[in-house]
């Protein structure tokens, strides 16, 4: 038997999709959502790969996923950040976003596919944000949040036209993130 037989290929991806998400520092309910690992079998690769090896960087986060929203909100720098997670999740054909701006998943339910695709959208989120405001438990929050069009929505700037995360219950001014970093600056000399 050969470790690269069909057989073992979905297995060996729960593997690789459950490092991954460790790597970030995922918390076991998440993981399982995605990989099907009992939460024992997570722990075993957190302890075999992670802490028994050295790499004392990763941490295992304990107790439940946050489920606020006003961090998303809590000022433009937050907001921005946000959108960028949002627009990277329908990049990576996890949301999709309908004429009326109402957001929809594009997958039933978790797996480990999806879970990749998550994984791809929030590293890329690293890459694009030199101070990242939100782990990958925030932004795993977020996916989860903005599909249910009722606390979070999808808002249109009047200025740019682009679209913006917006708590449905906050006084909304129709100005997304980026024209009000940038009506900051021009209001503040020295605003960097």
């Amino acid at each position: 038997m050969r470790l690269t037989d069909d057989r073992y290929a979905g297995e060996r991806r729960q593997f690789e999709l459950a490092l991954r998400m460790i790597r970030h520092e995922a918390r076991t309910r998440t993981i399982r959502n995605c990989t099907g690992l009992s939460d024992d079998r997570i722990r075993k690769l957190y302890s075999r790969y992670f802490r028994d090896s050295g790499e004392t960087e990763v941490r295992r986060r304990r107790g439940k996923s946050p489920r606020q929203i006003t961090r998303f909100v809590k000022n433009p720098a937050h907001q921005l950040q946000a959108t960028t997670l949002v627009a990277l999740y329908c990049a990576g054909l996890l949301l999709r976003v309908e004429q009326d701006n109402n957001v929809h998943s594009c997958w039933p339910r978790p797996g480990v596919e999806f879970g990749h695709r998550v994984c791809r959208a929030f590293e890329t989120y690293l890459m694009l944000h030199t101070k990242p405001l939100f782990s990958f438990e925030w932004a795993w929050n977020l996916l989860q949040s903005i599909c249910y069009n009722d606390e979070l929505y999808l808002a249109v700037c009047n200025a740019c036209r682009s679209r913006y995360v917006q708590d449905a219950y906050a006084l909304d001014l129709r100005i997304c993130p980026s024209c009000d970093i940038e009506a900051q600056r021009n209001r503040k000399p020295g605003f960097h």
